[in-house]
This record gives structure tokens, C-alpha cells and sequence, in this order.
């Protein structure tokens, strides 16, 4: 799978117009209470119908729904914020997302940390986890991702159904956190421009909590999709534990 095939609904606010009919409304809802000459105002229909990527942003950060199962009550921290506007129904695809947007958490819906990471890695709303996709303020990718000292093991999946392949030996885990962790993170727009053609190899890091979640890297672009450029060390450990283990599998 390409880079845009794995990324492509961020260019559209992440959405995608896939039928072309009216639907919702625009994104003046929100401007009506502040302005209430615009209430009487007659809607204008959205030039498609949108899917919308489940995701929250609040403090400047965009955050993906990351996992189905229900966070218990017992997991959930304090309480950092809510939810001011929600865009499925209310919003085209020209909208750009503001703090306290969500694509489909109600407005008012509450925002907690979730106990065991920082909130700039993961969050919670409606016992649901959420977890970082864009970080303007993040430095490294240790400053995007909470996860030294919280990685059980490293995977590659298959590009064509995502089953796992085989796992990276112990080592070969922790020389790939420990090499991962210090990248400058540049954000995803910086890859896109040097991996787009690319295909990529899909590997997933599984945390001590029984999580986990997929990265995409690129090996000519020597890309993460998650925003950050790869030492040649990262480059020779993933590529080289492709193939054993694709040879292991029989593939």
C-alpha cells in the first residue's frame, strides 16, 4: 500500500467525498451563536456525502480513534477538556478543524487522560481511546510517542491483510525503540513529499498493556509515516528483519 492509499483522507480534512449528493450543512452552526444575524440564513448543502475519520483535537493536537475495545472506568485520568463542535452532519469538507472539533463525539462530551500515558500520546472520550496522529509541538518522536519503557514487541504485518508475518527477536525490538525514539519528528506532510510513490512495510509495536498500533515505514524514502526520517541503522535493522522473516513465514 502506497503512502496517499494509507494517508490520503488527510488532504481533505480527513474525509473523503464519495458520492456526489447533497448532504449536512455547512460549517456555519458555529458562527450562528456568536453572529445571530446569520441564523435565519439560508444552509447550503455539502457537494458530497463524507466519510469522516474518527478523530478529536484539542490543545493543537489530532488524535485518532486507536483501539474498539471500551476503556474501563477504573483507566481514565482527569478530566483536560471537551468537546466544542461535532462535524458529521454539521460540516464540509472545506472545514478546518479547530480545538474541541470531533467527527462524531457529541458537543459537551468530555476529554480525560488515560492513566499510564501523557495526553499528548493518548487520550479518552466516551470510554474510547484516542491516540496522536499530528503533534505540531512535539520535538522527536519520543515526544510524539509515549512509549520508552512500554514496548512488549514489534511485528511485521502483511501489506495485503495486515496478519502478522512474524515477530522481531527481543534485540532486534529494542535496538528498533531505541534508534525510533530520538528521530526529529517533522510531521507527515515532510514524508509524503519524499514516499509517495513508495510502498511501504507495515510493522506493528504491541505495548505492555495489550495495545498497540501500526507504522508504515518507507525504506527508500527511509520514512515513517508518523512523521520522522530513519537513520541508515533503522534502515538496514527493519529491511533485514523483513526478510528473515518473510523467509521464515515461506514467503
Amino acid at each position: 500500500m502506497g503512502l496517499f492509499q494509507y494517508r490520503n483522507m488527510r488532504w481533505f480534512l480527513l474525509c473523503s467525498l464519495v458520492v456526489m449528493v447533497s448532504c449536512g450543512t455547512v460549517n456555519k452552526e458555529k458562527s450562528q451563536e456568536a453572529n445571530p444575524e446569520v441564523i435565519n440564513e439560508e444552509k447550503k448543502p455539502c457537494p458530497g456525502v463524507i466519510e469522516w475519520i474518527d478523530f478529536v483535537k484539542i490543545d493543537g493536537i489530532l488524535y485518532f480513534h486507536n483501539n474498539d475495545k471500551a476503556v474501563p472506568a477504573e483507566n481514565i485520568g482527569d478530566r483536560i477538556g471537551e468537546v466544542s463542535y461535532m462535524l458529521n452532519e454539521h460540516a464540509c469538507a472545506d472545514h478546518l478543524t479547530a480545538n474541541g472539533d470531533a467527527a462524531f463525539l457529541p458537543i459537551g462530551t468530555d476529554i480525560y487522560e488515560l492513566k499510564g500515558y501523557k495526553s499528548h500520546f493518548r487520550v479518552v472520550a466516551d470510554h474510547k481511546m484516542y491516540q496522536v496522529s499530528e503533534n505540531p509541538n512535539a520535538k522527536t518522536m519520543g515526544g510524539l510517542l509515549d512509549i520508552e519503557g512500554k514496548v512488549k514487541k514489534v511485528s511485521l504485518e502483511s501489506g495485503n491483510d495486515g496478519s502478522v508475518i512474524g515477530d522481531f527477536p527481543q534485540e532486534a525490538a529494542a535496538e528498533f525503540v531505541n534508534e525510533l525514539l530520538p528521530l526529529t519528528y517533522v510531521g507527515f506532510d515532510a514524508v509524503y513529499q519524499k514516499a509517495k510513490h513508495e510502498t511501504g512495510i507495515f510493522l506493528r509495536v504491541h505495548l505492555q498493556d495489550g495495545t498497540s498500533f501500526r507504522m508504515v515505514y518507507y525504506p527508500k524514502a527511509n520514512a515513517f509515516s508518523a512523521g520522522a526520517f530513519g537513520t541508515e541503522k533503522l534502515r538496514t535493522l527493519i529491511t533485514s528483519q523483513r526478510k528473515q522473516l518473510k523467509a521464515a513465514a515461506g514467503l
